[in-house]
């Protein structure tokens, strides 16, 4: 007995909508709290960590702290899940791991040192 299948549909594009879904949720999220000079590095051959790496600042660091408080909750409330994070002590830098989109909130002088944006942006051949 001979079984045809149907072709699925293929599901990178599924996981391109659901990245660029949380991206835009990030974003405004950032652009609400008014997060400072904000990035979108697009990974797409450059890792397999993520498809976007978003780079944003804070005036200070009660600032960066609650924009990740504020972005967490808000993934939470939009039903993403608990995102894994790092630095909220501090909050010089902090990071959030939202698999698929990976975000650094960091304090003006602390972005600047560690220039981020310059590493991955940068043309590799």
């Amino acid at each position: 007995m001979s079984s045809t299948k149907t072709p699925q549909p293929a599901k990178v594009s599924d996981k391109s909508l659901a990245s660029d879904v949380l991206l835009g949720a990030i974003l405004n999220s950032l652009e609400n709290d008014k997060a400072i000079d904000v990035v979108v590095i697009d990974l797409d051959g450059k890792s397999s960590i993520a498809d976007y790496m978003i780079v944003a600042s804070g005036s200070s660091g009660r600032h960066v702290g609650a924009l990740a408080d504020h972005l967490l909750r808000k993934l939470r409330e939009d039903n993403f899940g608990k995102m894994p994070v790092e630095g909220m002590g501090q909050a010089d830098w902090v990071l959030i791991d939202a698999a698929d989109v990976i975000v650094h909130l960091f304090r003006p002088e602390v972005r600047s040192y560690y220039n981020l944006e310059k590493m991955w942006t940068a043309d590799i051949d």
